[in-house]
């Protein structure tokens, strides 16, 4: 009964939200509900990718490390966000740190199981693929606007 309850709380996330039922059951049994405390990080760069999360509310910081400047915060994601496809490519290893902003609850997704899934099942593959790289997609827009915000503040 329980997987039965994730498996519909997930199908209200945005990444998830029209897949078919049968999809949504499938990723399901790869998934487990996280909770993520103010000022704690959810992973650190270099560490072992380990799972894809989605934020069901709260807000994290995604942080990258600059020698010069120290820690600079590269953007905020928050409910309705994924974050963490690296555990979808090799080496699965973490690029930045995600620190809690706000208290966040979360969906984490297995990453093995979720690789493993991907490729028993190529329908559920590409729903799934598909929904990540709008996902990516939207990301990229945003860092690319952030950028251009920041050059322009440039004398």
């Amino acid at each position: 009964m329980e997987q039965e309850s994730l498996a519909r709380s997930i199908a209200q996330h945005p990444l998830v939200a029209g897949m078919s039922d049968e999809h949504v059951d499938f990723l399901s049994g790869c998934v487990r509900n996280a909770r993520l405390d103010e000022g704690q990080f959810l992973f650190r760069e270099g560490q072992r990718a380990d799972e894809l999360y989605l934020i069901r509310s709260g807000k994290l910081a995604l942080e990258i490390h600059d020698g010069a400047r120290g820690t600079i915060v590269a953007e905020t994601v928050g409910g309705g966000d994924a974050l963490g496809w690296s555990t979808l490519f090799p080496p699965y290893r973490w690029e930045l740190d995600a620190r809690g902003v706000h208290f966040a609850h979360l969906f984490a997704i297995d990453g093995a199981c979720l690789r493993a899934k991907l490729e028993a099942d190529h329908d559920f593959g590409y729903a799934f693929t598909r929904r990540l790289l709008n996902e990516v997609h939207s990301r990229l827009q945003r860092a690319r606007l952030q950028a251009l915000d920041v050059y322009r503040a440039r004398p």
